[in-house]
């Protein structure tokens, strides 16, 4: 009998076991679903650079990855704008699926809202973005991010705006795991000056600064640099630096990108007060940040680049970038 009770039992026991197998499944491991960040341009207008906003007449973003029909883009991002001969023509990241790198493309505008898509100026066996557009003495150049190539390089235009060369490499990264990210270079009591990241992966935020009595001459770092050494992510470049004038004297305007706490999350600007060879002196600005996401559509998730330009009739139109996230 005894063995019969514990033979029962365990029978009982096994079918109990196999219906709460057959009845109450495990539930299957889902992983989230995969995202991306999207990169998109538009335009903003505004009384200062350090206050823009979408105009109520245009609808951003201007340009998309689905303009880009010479390649197979995935993004758009950190456009340049300059006019030439009444016609706006902006310069701006492209990143190719096919060669799996960022590669310089162009578009155009009469009037700096409505844009059209050209095609890709520059490629190289190298990543290329953040194509810093500038003009001097009569000529157009481009000082595009080149850090995979171990060097910032000069382009000047050969005809504009399609075909560009190289003319000169500015400067050499000083060590093998220093960078140089997104070169910024502007004009300042009659000398070039240049900002630059130095060391991406480090988790100390550097900025270094050059000058240079010549656009091709020799570079020299500033004594003060680097002017920016901090644990937060605002070291990295954001467009291009303003020379404005002041009553008080002058200032300039330096966007800086905030990383925090992802990349690609504002942008901050810096205001320069003090600039000479030997010295160097800034703030933040209280309009800073001056970029940020919206929370929807196209820059959803965040912005960290700007271009300003100041208008005949006294406002400021600018490109800039912002980026949601997207299933893949």
């Amino acid at each position: 009998m005894q063995g019969r009770f514990l033979l029962n039992r365990v029978e009982d026991e096994l079918k109990g076991f196999i219906k709460r197998r057959i009845l109450h499944k495990p539930e299957k491991t889902v992983s989230p679903p995969a995202e991306r960040a999207e990169w998109s341009i538009g335009i903003y207008v505004g009384e200062s650079p350090l206050r823009l906003a979408p105009p109520d007449s245009l609808e951003n973003p201007v340009l998309t990855y689905k303009d880009v029909t010479d390649v197979p883009a995935m993004f758009v991002a950190d456009p340049f704008m300059i006019s030439v001969k009444n016609t706006w023509h902006m310069f701006f990241e492209a990143w190719n699926q096919r060669t799996q790198r960022g590669e310089i493309g162009t578009a155009t505008s009469v009037d700096g809202f409505t844009w059209i898509y050209r095609q890709i100026v520059l490629a190289e066996p190298f990543h290329l973005s953040y194509p810093y557009v500038f003009e001097w003495i009569g000529e157009q150049y481009m000082l595009p991010e080149t850090q995979q190539a171990g060097s910032i390089n000069l382009y000047k235009a050969v005809e504009f705006p399609t075909k560009w060369s190289r003319v000169r490499t500015l400067m050499s990264k000083p060590t093998s795991e220093a960078q140089l990210a997104d070169p910024s270079i502007f004009r300042h009591d009659e000398r070039w000056w240049l900002f630059t990241r130095t060391n991406l992966r480090s988790e100390v935020a550097t900025l270094r600064l050059y000058y240079a009595d010549d656009l091709m001459g020799t570079w020299h770092e500033h004594p003060k640099s680097p002017v920016v050494k901090d644990e937060r992510p605002i070291a990295r470049p954001g467009g291009r630096v303003l020379p404005l004038p002041k009553k008080s004297g002058s200032t300039i305007i330096r966007y800086a990108q905030d990383g925090y706490p992802v990349y690609g999350s504002r942008l901050r600007a810096y205001e320069i007060t003090e600039l000479t060879t030997g010295t160097y002196s800034e703030h933040e600005a209280a309009e800073s940040p001056v970029l940020m996401g919206s929370g929807i559509g196209w820059n959803a998730s965040g912005m960290h680049h700007i271009d300003a330009h100041l208008l005949k009739d006294g406002r400021w139109i600018a490109c800039v970038d912002g980026w949601k996230s997207v299933r893949v």
